[in-house]
């Protein structure tokens, strides 16, 4: 037999097995075996697939699965473990992410073997994740976490940070806060319900709704609340009038999808969220080849409903299809929030995923502006390899973006961050506002366009860009948004508000990444806050020993002229000499 080509990439690993399986075959051979074939049939094969997952391996007493993202295999262990819950076994559970080796049949690797030991660290029910897991779902998956500390994982060198999650404990978070209304017509679009038979079509559903607040985020006099902040309410039970006042918004849209072989039904509803009144109602019953074409009526009609006029040109963006490939521009939504924070880790995983979107649909330009934006951020935030060949490549992938589709706002929010590394600020600008141009209610076009303004230095502009970004997206927890509001205030001289972001970015997020402190810090300093300076200075150390404020490399790639001495300034008035590191410029 031919040998099978190997392939090695980044992968969510999910390891489980039954706790005492021995000892319960001993007991009770016959019963075992029918509670695992009814655990594995009812509950473990249907939440893998709902999860965009794929069972690798069945065992005697286990199973191990492979997924997407960390976010979807978390999700999919918490499913697993709540549909177990009358189950005669109980199942141990661990989640990693980590570097695996394909070999066409089966998954091999030191991520798979991370993953088996986490497992068998968790409780009976329970589920053990790595750090690097915890570090990217700890915010966008309300779930009880415990910090087990570093644990010393056989076969690996270093030891591993384990959290578990006890599903069932709950979590309690702060309430969001009541936001203002605009000015002009403002509404949210909440997750369409998947009335198909199959609960693996929710991604589906869920991608319809994503692509109706895409196509109405186009429509300059409508004000749309992004995606991130509409899927809060997902599966919870909340009135209208408490959306309406935590996102500021006057309408609702609801609606409904069900799909059926080759075909579609979908509703939708427009709600005004003061009186619980339906303003508009439509059913489409159409072909799945339409589904663009439907989603393009949907906003043209609730624009007509809301009495917005389209101005010239955004009728023909509403008719832009972006791809007919539904998986690749499935993937590709689902890995914008991939990079934040950005880690390395966190930054190639979505690199790797934007790269499988390339190999799905080569003439898709979301792929190529996606990867560009993540060869970007690798150099901006201090872990490239090879800084001139990633930022060459940015470049070459944005221009290939936009070459493709010029009509797609993502196209120029990729080449302005690639022009912004480069250090062509005017043209990283420009690009940006032409994102904004195309899809002016986007929260995401928006953070672009006040990233490369504020790695030109222009604090002022920067923060009104991203301040727009928050209040289209303000329940956006494990984003960037208020990490970047805080160095444009810093920039822009605003010392305390810029205190006052991180502050609130600490309590909606956890721990800030190290370098966030530099500004948080100096901050301090300059306005003579001494003893909140030195607390913060100790609490960075403590998550890295070798903590400075001019020393590392991140800060090294995106300080702009005089910086580095308005920070060292901020240091010394702090009495933080200590911190402040070796190589002082000058």
């Amino acid at each position: 037999m031919a040998d099978q080509s190997t392939q090695q990439r980044l992968a969510a690993v999910l390891a489980a097995d039954v706790v005492g399986y021995t000892r319960l075959m001993e007991e009770d051979a016959e019963g075992t075996v029918a509670a695992w074939q009814a655990a594995r049939d009812g509950i473990i094969h249907p939440a893998v697939a709902n999860s965009s997952g794929r069972i690798v391996k069945l065992t005697g007493d286990g199973f191990l699965a492979e997924f997407p993202t960390v976010h979807e295999a978390v999700n999919c262990a918490i499913a697993i473990q709540a549909g177990l819950a009358s189950s005669a076994l109980d199942f141990r559970i661990g989640v990693n992410l980590g570097d695996i080796i394909d070999d066409g049949e089966d998954i091999h690797g030191e991520g798979i073997n991370v993953a088996a030991r986490l497992e068998g660290l968790a409780e009976p029910g329970g589920i053990c994740i790595s750090g690097d897991v915890y570090n990217q779902v700890r915010n966008r998956i309300d779930a009880p976490y415990q910090d087990m500390g570093e644990q010393d994982v056989k076969n690996v060198s270093s030891p591993v940070r384990v959290y578990a999650i006890r599903p069932g404990d709950g979590a309690a978070r702060t309430q969001p806060e009541e936001q203002p209304i605009p000015d002009k017509p403002s509404i949210a679009v909440l997750p369409f319900d998947n009335m198909s038979d199959d609960a693996a079509q929710e991604y589906f559903s869920d991608g319809i709704t994503e692509d109706i607040i895409t196509e109405l985020s186009k429509i300059s006099g409508v004000f749309v609340i992004a995606r991130h902040s509409s899927f809060t309410y997902k599966g919870k039970s909340v009135t209208l009038k408490q959306v309406g006042a935590e996102l500021g918004v006057r309408y609702v849209l609801e609606g409904s999808v069900r799909k059926s072989g080759e075909r579609l039904r979908i509703t939708a509803q427009l709600i005004e969220t003061a009186t619980d009144h339906h303003t508009w109602a439509e059913r489409y019953d159409r072909n799945l080849e339409d589904i663009f074409a439907v989603q393009d009526e949907v906003a043209r009609q609730v624009a007509e409903a809301l009495r917005v006029a389209l101005k010239p040109g955004e009728r023909e963006r509403l008719a832009h299809v972006p791809t007919q490939n539904l998986e690749a521009y499935d993937l590709f939504v689902r890995s914008r929030a991939a990079p934040w924070p950005p880690t390395r880790i966190n930054i190639l995983t979505a690199q790797n995923a934007y790269s499988r979107v390339v190999g799905m649909e080569p003439d898709f330009a979301g792929g190529y502006a996606g990867k560009s934006f993540t060869h970007s951020l690798v150099v901006q935030f201090g872990h490239s390899d090879d800084a001139k060949a990633d930022l060459r490549i940015a470049l070459e992938l944005a221009e290939r973006a936009v070459e493709l589709d010029d009509g797609f706002a993502g196209s120029f929010s990729a080449l302005g961050s690639a022009y912004s590394a480069l250090g062509r600020h005017d043209d990283a600008i420009a690009a940006t506002r032409r994102a904004i141009e195309l899809q002016p209610g986007d929260a995401d076009s928006q953070a672009a366009y006040g990233r490369c303004l504020m790695f030109a230095g222009a604090g002022d502009a920067a923060v009104d860009a991203i301040q727009t970004a928050l209040r289209l997206d303000p329940q956006y927890v494990d984003g960037p948004y208020l990490v970047m509001l805080g160095r444009a205030l810093y920039l822009a001289g605003r010392y305390q508000d810029s205190v006052d972001a991180y502050i609130r970015n600490e309590a909606r997020r956890g721990p800030l990444a190290t370098n966030a402190f530099v500004y948080w810090i100096a901050a301090h300093g300059h306005l003579g806050q001494i003893e909140e300076a030195r607390y913060r200075a100790e609490l960075a150390r403590d998550y890295l020993p070798d903590f400075s404020a001019v020393g590392n490399r991140f800060l090294r790639t995106i300080l702009i002229e005089g910086e580095i001495e308005a920070i060292v300034e901020g240091f010394r008035k702090a009495g933080l000499m200590e911190y402040i590191g070796r190589d002082i410029p000058g």
